[in-house]
């Protein structure tokens, strides 16, 4: 998987720029780089789901972004069975010779759940999934959360229908002991199967889960981790600058320099 850096201004929806893009400052041409659609399921099949550019590129290089996608940089080639899924990723070819950038959008089918700090004290209990990186997605009827108990085994309270993360019970559950410690974290993983153009095929995702007395406890490196994060996981809110590099929302002011890692999701459980 290729990685770089990013130069990330606030989200200006307005400036929404996908396509090719020339370094002279011109308007988008055209829509030159495809995968044939724009959203992609896991697949149960003998060897990894790899999905091609319809046009072969090779005088340069792509990229994609957020982290999280397996791509190859000298052709394109997104191995989809190596990657993480319910994000959408901003695919780009960067012409070695001229500089121009052509773009597209694609989606990896799955569900992920919101960077978000609950409080207990507000009857803020309910983790809520995200169903392929939009809120107003539902869930497929007939799919089914936490096979093999690798959440609820441990004690983190997951609905094996709907994927609702109940934090309240969680804490409960002793998660993070019988009086939780403020700081203490759990990392679980949740395998599931989603009744969609996926057929059940299995899929995971790792949450990470942390307890803090109160907001104000929340260390400031992870402070900076839900800011790097903003506008990076469920609306890819992409656009470029006036050099064509690619921007994300208004994350990357601090230690991560723009570069966005939205995974694992990380939930803030605070008591009060």
């Amino acid at each position: 998987m290729r990685s770089t850096s990013f130069l990330m201004l606030p989200f200006l929806a307005s400036l929404l720029a996908i396509g090719c893009n020339k370094n002279d400052n011109t308007l988008p041409e055209k829509y030159d780089i495809s995968y044939g659609d724009s959203i992609f399921y896991v697949r149960t099949q003998a060897g990894d789901y790899l999905i091609n550019p319809l046009e072969s590129r090779s005088n340069g290089e792509y990229f994609g972004y957020p982290e999280g996608i397996e791509i190859d940089s000298k052709t394109g080639t997104i191995n989809v069975s190596k990657s993480e899924t319910g994000l959408r990723y901003l695919i780009s070819f960067v012409d070695a010779t001229t500089g121009d950038t052509c773009s597209t959008v694609i989606l990896i089918s799955g569900i992920n759940y919101y960077d978000k700090i609950y409080n207990l004290s507000n009857n803020d209990t309910l983790a809520l999934p995200v169903y392929n990186a939009s809120p107003s997605r539902n869930i497929p009827l007939n799919s089914s959360f936490d096979e093999g108990n690798g959440c609820n085994g441990v004690g983190v309270s997951v609905n094996v229908n709907s994927a609702v993360i109940n934090l309240a019970q969680t804490i409960r559950n002793g998660v993070f002991g019988v009086t939780p410690s403020n700081g203490a974290q759990k990392e679980v993983e949740l395998k599931y199967r989603v009744n969609d153009g996926s057929n059940k095929t299995l899929n995971s995702l790792k949450v990470k889960l942390y307890y803090f007395n109160t907001a104000a406890d929340i260390t400031p490196d992870l402070v900076q981790l839900l800011q790097d994060r903003q506008g990076t996981v469920f609306g890819a809110n992409f656009q470029f600058n006036s050099s064509y590099e690619f921007l994300s929302g208004t994350a990357g002011s601090g230690t991560a320099k723009g570069v966005a890692r939205p995974r694992p999701p990380c939930i803030f459980i605070v008591g009060r």
